[in-house]
């Protein structure tokens, strides 16, 4: 039927003119969603803290609801620590801060976790420090060591991108050569950041790697070189003799090499990071920490036991994966968020 047909058939039935044939209705215009606002690394780490933070919060509820301040109420707070993996120092220290002129008395939950947060932080402030590159030595050698799974190639790429941003001539080591993957990260880290990369086929000597790594880095002008390693097992003779033989190789160019030892750890690993603390330090001469993985776990507070024992620097601490989520450590931030107080 014919448009003219269909306007005829319609007076016939309904009177008047058919009504015209309708347009297609316009289409709505695309709003697009904003984009989420960037979150701070105070809400980072707050909320990367926050299974731990929960942990001890609700541990703390438990002992202090309607009960006066004790020997036993002091007795279960230190359990509550010690099972946060801050410690038995950690724990005696805060028992005792709490107990001064409290004693006897009653204590809400606030107070606990105020003073929770000022004696965390007292052992904490002398081993925030930044890792400052040396302007006597160039490069400045960064050796990254530790057990398999602690984020180690991730946290070279990381440390390589501060620098790059920072103007600094970067050249990175794919010294975990028993790895294929490490090699291939590391390449992608290298392209990301600008920096130049030394890599050979798996399986090949770590510390020749490492030797002509340093060669190439003083003739070329660089910087910063970062050297990885492959991850080692604390308890693996053999592979912590290799990790030696690396160190050696290194002050045959350079006496002072490295300048920084860095030993990743994993929080996840609670106080077996005590163990690989203890072990890698006599064997590399680990002289800094970085910390990662802190949002995947509620032990957290294995950062304060390994302060409160070792004494050794935190340079960096991380809570995700990003790119933006490896931080400077500040002592501060982090007894605050541990202890679920507000910045």
């Amino acid at each position: 039927m014919s448009e003219t047909e269909k306007r005829g058939l319609w007076g016939r039935l309904f009177g008047g003119a058919a009504p015209a044939a309708s347009e297609p209705p316009a289409a709505e215009p695309v709003v697009e969603a904003p984009a989420p606002a960037p979150t701070s690394w105070w809400q980072r780490l707050k909320s990367g803290l926050s299974r731990t933070s929960s942990s001890l919060t609700e541990g703390i509820s438990a002992v202090f609801t309607k009960r006066k301040l004790d020997a036993e109420t002091l007795e279960d707070l230190e359990d509550v620590l010690i099972r946060a993996d801050l410690g038995m120092d950690t724990a005696t220290r805060v028992a005792k801060a709490l107990a001064k002129g409290r004693f006897d008395k009653e204590i809400s939950e606030a107070e606990v976790r105020s003073v929770l947060a000022e004696e965390v932080e007292k052992i904490l402030a002398p081993i925030a420090r930044p890792l400052v590159l040396d302007p006597a030595f160039r490069p400045h050698i960064i050796l990254v060591v530790g057990v398999n799974g602690t984020g180690k190639t991730t946290t070279i790429g990381k440390l390589a991108q501060i620098y790059a941003r920072d103007g600094k001539k970067v050249k990175l080591a794919a010294g975990d050569t028993f790895r294929a993957a490490a090699i291939d990260q590391l390449r992608i880290w290298a392209a990301r950041t600008g920096a130049t990369i030394v890599a050979r086929e798996p399986g090949a000597d770590a510390a020749a790697l490492a030797f002509d790594a340093l060669r190439e880095a003083v003739e070329d002008g660089t910087d910063v070189l970062i050297i990885d390693t492959a991850g080692r097992l604390q308890n693996r003779t053999e592979l912590m003799d290799e990790l030696e033989k690396i160190v050696r190789v290194l002050k045959k160019l350079d006496p002072a090499a490295p300048q920084t030892t860095i030993l990743t750890l994993d929080a996840t690993t609670g106080q077996n990071a005590l163990n690989q603390v203890e072990i890698f330090g006599k064997v590399a001469g680990v002289n800094g920490l970085v910390m990662t993985k802190l949002d995947g776990t509620a032990r957290g507070g294995i950062l304060v036991a390994i302060a409160a024992k070792f004494g050794l620097p935190v340079h960096f601490i991380g809570v995700g994966e990003g790119a933006d989520d490896l931080e400077p450590f500040v002592a501060g931030d982090f007894a605050r968020a541990i202890a679920g107080l507000e910045q």
